[in-house]
């Protein structure tokens, strides 16, 4: 591949895949490390509200665009009994929490979580304890968020001080009970069976839920895809989405693998929506059931000696990877597959928010700071807006030795018509510069608004002195016309590109502007 060879990406506003769900910009907030404790709540921190929360880091969560947070787990939910978080924290008891070796001090519990979330204008997706609890403990907690009043644990919640429920639609029915190192792991029988109860008990107590199903939690699991048979055909008429897990890392310098970790996720996505197909199929039904990929990010699990040699400690550190530019490159990279597959991912959680593998860092009683894979994902969660665009693109092949051969440039786009905005993002995997061709003759009135980009540099990990010194900068290299916009990407880089499609001069937009 050499710097001459030109990339054309071609987009039109009535080829599209429908709508991006907003909930695809999730993030996980688990009771591991220091996610929660000296994470999002630490009372004694000086910016802390009236609640224990941390202000600080509520303004980064604002920023970084996050609209769904999953909780509280993660691998802590199979070992977690949610009545010991709620009542006065003073009678709260401690807990040995198996999964991560920590001592759980319950001071952060349902009530808790969910007056944060309501605060900062997030929708909360509760995960229920499907290995070491059952059907009785689901419905429980269903019924302590959402019935008005009038039952044992309704009128506990009211007397907890919360007097209206907190309407919670979106419900884990456990959490990656495929994997032999959850508490409570199980078979794929055994677990659809139990996932099926909970499903319909819970749903007697609230018929608004939605449900999410343990898919696998890695592609290459052994049980992948019998796993997802299993569970489709004994509960597909239960549940609404099927869950997937991914990280991905750099292995021994293959740099080039790792920048087609999208490719990656693609296969994975792919097969998993190829097995939903062939269990519907089979079962002779329409109902469509949908992907959760609620946990997804970049991870250094080669790094991670494991939870057994982790101390016993209360809100000790578990996994702060510190992360580089090639990091945040990939990220945008794989926010750009998700985007690729919004017709069948609804629901995307990056694992985890805050100092865990996260982009928002902190200190006890210390300061807050973004890591670079912040800002690709708040550049997409501000700008994917609108439809999914289907993205027309011939482009130079990138040999992986993971992979095989993959495409050098990895581009998503959106077309908000209510806004009259695109958005269009672009990953050149490739160790030299790419010049792209972006046909858009179908968006009459099309102005470039700002290309910002991201590339990846040799500096390494950022720590906290140095990670301010990332951000996307302008693209100096583009132009653009009524048809057609060209742009160099430098290697291995991220590009964020605006476009507004002004009224025409008797201020009206072109009808293909309001296709839907």
């Amino acid at each position: 591949m050499s710097g001459r060879d030109r990339v054309v990406v071609s987009i039109d506003p009535d080829d599209h895949r429908g709508p991006v769900d907003r909930r695809l910009f999730g993030a996980l907030v688990e009771h591991m490390g220091r996610c929660v404790y000296t994470g999002i709540f630490e009372p004694e921190h000086p910016m802390a509200d009236t609640d224990g929360f941390r202000t600080d880091v509520a303004e980064l969560v604002e920023e970084l665009g996050v609209t769904l947070v999953r909780y509280p787990g993660g691998n802590f939910v199979s070992g977690y009994d949610w009545t010991d978080g709620i009542g006065p924290r003073e009678r709260r008891p401690r807990r040995l929490d198996l999964a991560w070796r920590s001592i759980e001090t319950n001071q952060v519990g349902t009530d808790d979580f969910l007056g944060w979330t309501s605060r900062l204008g997030l929708e909360p997706m509760l995960a229920v304890n499907l290995g070491t609890k059952g059907v009785t403990e689901a419905a429980a907690l269903v019924e302590y968020c959402n019935l008005p009043g009038g039952t044992e644990w309704s009128d506990r919640r009211r007397a907890n001080g919360s007097a209206d429920p907190h309407h919670v639609r979106l419900w884990c029915l456990g959490n990656e009970m495929d994997g032999p190192w959850q508490l409570g792991h199980t078979s794929a029988d055994r677990y659809a069976e139990i996932a099926a109860q909970a499903a319909r008990a819970m749903r007697m107590v609230d018929p608004t839920v939605e449900l999410v199903a343990c898919g696998s939690s890695f592609h290459a699991i052994p049980t992948f895809g019998s796993w997802e048979s299993t569970v489709l055909e004994r509960a597909g008429d239960d549940i609404d989405f099927l869950s997937m897990h991914a990280y991905y890392e750099e292995h021994d310098g293959d740099r080039d693998s790792f920048l087609a970790s999208g490719a990656a996720m693609d296969s994975f996505i792919d097969a998993m929506a190829a097995t939903i197909d062939a269990a519907s199929a089979r079962r002779r039904t329409r109902r469509r059931v949908h992907i959760s990929f609620d946990e997804w990010n970049v991870w250094y699990q080669s790094r991670f000696a494991g939870a057994e040699n982790l101390p016993i400690d209360v809100s000790g550190p578990r996994i702060e990877d510190v992360y580089s530019t090639v990091d945040a490159v990939v990220v945008g990279d794989l926010l750009s597959t998700l985007l690729n597959h919004a017709d069948r991912v609804k629901i995307a959680c990056l694992a985890q928010l805050v100092n865990v593998i996260a982009p928002i860092m902190t200190e006890a009683d210390g300061p807050t700071w973004r890591q670079p894979t912040f800002h690709p994902f708040a550049a997409v969660a501000a700008n994917a807006h609108g439809d999914s665009l289907v993205t027309r693109t011939t482009a130079p092949t990138l040999a992986t030795r993971r992979h095989g051969d993959v495409p050098a440039v990895n581009v998503a786009a959106t077309h908000d018509a209510e806004t009259a905005e695109v958005a269009v993002f672009l990953t050149n995997r490739g160790a030299e510069p790419l010049t792209v061709e972006l046909r858009h003759a179908g968006f009459e009135n099309w102005r470039l608004r700002s290309v910002d980009h991201l590339p990846a540099d040799d500096l390494g990990p950022r720590p906290h002195e140095t990670a301010s010194t990332v951000r996307l900068t302008p693209l100096p290299h583009h132009s653009s016309t009524g048809r057609s916009t060209e742009l160099t990407l430098p290697a291995r880089s991220w590009t964020s590109l605006r476009a507004g499609l002004e009224p025409a001069a008797d201020g009206a937009l072109n009808p293909r502007d309001s296709h839907r």
